[in-house]
C-alpha cells in the first residue's frame, strides 16, 4: 500500500516521540510504500544520515515548516504548540497536493502524541488513523497536597489548555473522522470518545528497537547490594517524592536509592531526603549519558517510577528489557506496561497509601530474590514479545489492512 505518515516529531536513534515517528515510518516502509510529513528543523540531518547509511526505497521524507512563523517554536511551550497547530494545517495543504500525485490508501497521524490537537489529514478522501495520541491523564486530586504552588498552577493550566483543546471543532472532527483512534491509555480513550470518536482502541506508543533491547539485556549486572533508583526529568508529576518516602518507611539496612536526572524538583526533593533522615543512603546524580545511566540501571534491585500522570513510561520498558522489577502507581502508561509478573502496580487513591503500597513493595524485593528474578525474566519476555518495534510495525500494517479492507466493504455496500 501506498501510506502517508504525519509525524511532526521524527528523528533515528532517539527515544521519545522522536523514536516514535522514526521507528514507525521505518518499520512499516518494510512492507509497504511510506511517505512521511516531517519538519526540518530537529530531525533533518539525522534522517538523511541515517538513510544514506541504510537506503530504503519505500521511504520517503517530505520536510516543511509554515512560512513566517517557522522558527516561533523555540521561544518556549507556548510558542512551540502554536507551531504545531499551524504546521498541522499546512500538512494538510501538502498532503492534499501529494495525494494527487500518489494517491494514497491510508493516511495516519503519528506523533505529537497529543489528542486535544487536531490533525488535518482526516480531511482527506482515505481511511485516516490517529494515534496513539494521549494526554487525557490527570494527577489524582489528593496527590496535589505535595505540590508546590508554581506546580498547581502548571496543573491548573494543564488541564485548561486540554479542555480547550478538546472543545476545539477541528480535534473533535479529527476524533469522528479517524477510522479507528489509538489511545494510550484508558483515560484518553474516555477523552477521545466525549469528542465524538467511534472506534478506540488502546495501544501504547513507547516500544524498543531490536539493538536497545540487546543493549539493555547486556547492562544486567550481578551487583546484589539493594538498591533502588528513579530515572527521568525531576518534575513534580513524576512523583519521585513518593518514592523516596516510601524508602524512608521501608527502613531496609544496607539499601541504597539512587536518583539520574535534573531538573526544577531537585532542591525540594533533596530538602525532603535530608527531612526523612536518608542522606547517607540517597545519591543524586546529574543527567548522565544514555550509557551510563543504563549501567546504573542494571546495577540496581528495581525502577521506582512512580509517575502521576504518564501516557507511557519509556524508563519502565527499558528496566523491564534489563530484567529489573518497576515499581509505579496504578495510573497511566506505566499501568499497562507493567503486570503482576513484571512489578507492583501501587493503588493511588491517596499519597499515604501510594506510599505505604510502595514500601511494602521494596521490603519484598529486598528480601525474596527468587521474586526478583521472576519479575525480571518476565519482564524481558513481556519486552521482546509485544514492547519491540519488528512486532509494532506489523502489527501498524495488519491494521492499514484491515481498515482499507473495511472502507472497501462498506463502500461496496453502499453502492
Amino acid at each position: 500500500m501506498k501510506v502517508l505518515l504525519s509525524a511532526y516529531a521524527c528523528e533515528p536513534g532517539r527515544g521519545t516521540e522522536l523514536g516514535v515517528g522514526w521507528n514507525t515510518a521505518w518499520e512499516i516502509a518494510k512492507y509497504n510504500e511510506v511517505w512521511v510529513l516531517t519538519r526540518p528543523d530537529d530531525g533533518r540531518e539525522g534522517i538523511e544520515a541515517e538513510l544514506s547509511r541504510n537506503p530504503n526505497p519505500n521511504l520517503h521524507f517530505v520536510y516543511f515548516t509554515p512560512p513566517i512563523i517557522g522558527s516561533i517554536w523555540r521561544f518556549g511551550s507556548i510558542a512551540f504548540l502554536i507551531h504545531y497547530y499551524f504546521w498541522q494545517i499546512h500538512a494538510y495543504f501538502v498532503a492534499r497536493r501529494l495525494h494527487q500525485e500518489v494517491q494514497f490508501d491510508v493516511a495516519h497521524h503519528v506523533t505529537f502524541v497529543r489528542h486535544s490537537t487536531p490533525s488535518f489529514l482526516s480531511l482527506l478522501p482515505i481511511p485516516f488513523i490517529w494515534g496513539p495520541v494521549g494526554g487525557g491523564e490527570s494527577a489524582p486530586d489528593p496527590f496535589w497536597q505535595d505540590f508546590s504552588f508554581r506546580n498547581k498552577v502548571y496543573e491548573v493550566l494543564r488541564i485548561a489548555a486540554r479542555w480547550f483543546g478538546e472543545r476545539d471543532p477541528f480535534a473533535r472532527m479529527t476524533a469522528r473522522r479517524s477510522a479507528i483512534v489509538r489511545v494510550t491509555t484508558q483515560d484518553t480513550a474516555i477523552r477521545v470518545q466525549q469528542m465524538g470518536a467511534h472506534k478506540i482502541e488502546v495501544f501504547p506508543e513507547a516500544s524498543l528497537t531490536k539493538e536497545e533491547i540487546v543493549r539493555l539485556t547486556q547492562c544486567v549486572s550481578p551487583d546484589t547490594a539493594i538498591r533502588f533508583i528513579s530515572m527521568g526529568r525531576l518534575l513534580h508529576w513524576k512523583g519521585f517524592h513518593l518514592g523516596l518516602r516510601a524508602f524512608a518507611k521501608a527502613a531496609i539496612p544496607e539499601s541504597e536509592y539512587w536518583v539520574l536526572g535534573d531538573g526544577p524538583e531537585r532542591q525540594r526533593l533533596e530538602a525532603l531526603v535530608a527531612e526523612l533522615g536518608i542522606t547517607s543512603q540517597v545519591k543524586f546524580w546529574n543527567r548522565l549519558p544514555r550509557d551510563e545511566a543504563l549501567q546504573k540501571l542494571g546495577s540496581c534491585t528495581a525502577l521506582v517510577h512512580p509517575s502521576l500522570h504518564d501516557s507511557g513510561g519509556w524508563v519502565c520498558l527499558e528496566a523491564m528489557t534489563a530484567a529489573r522489577p518497576v515499581l509505579c502507581l496504578n495510573l497511566g502508561g506505566p499501568a499497562i506496561q507493567v503486570t503482576d509478573e513484571t512489578g507492583f502496580k501501587v493503588n493511588a487513591s491517596d499519597p499515604n497509601q501510594a506510599v505505604e503500597g510502595l514500601a511494602v513493595a521494596m521490603v519484598r524485593l529486598a528480601n525474596e530474590p527468587e521474586l526478583r528474578l521472576a519479575m525480571g525474566q518476565a519482564g524481558q519476555r513481556r519486552v521482546k514479545e509485544f514492547y519491540n518495534w519488528e512486532t509494532r510495525g506489523h502489527q501498524i500494517c495488519q491494521l492499514y489492512e484491515d481498515v482499507v479492507k473495511a472502507k472497501l466493504i462498506n463502500s461496496e455496500l453502499v453502492h
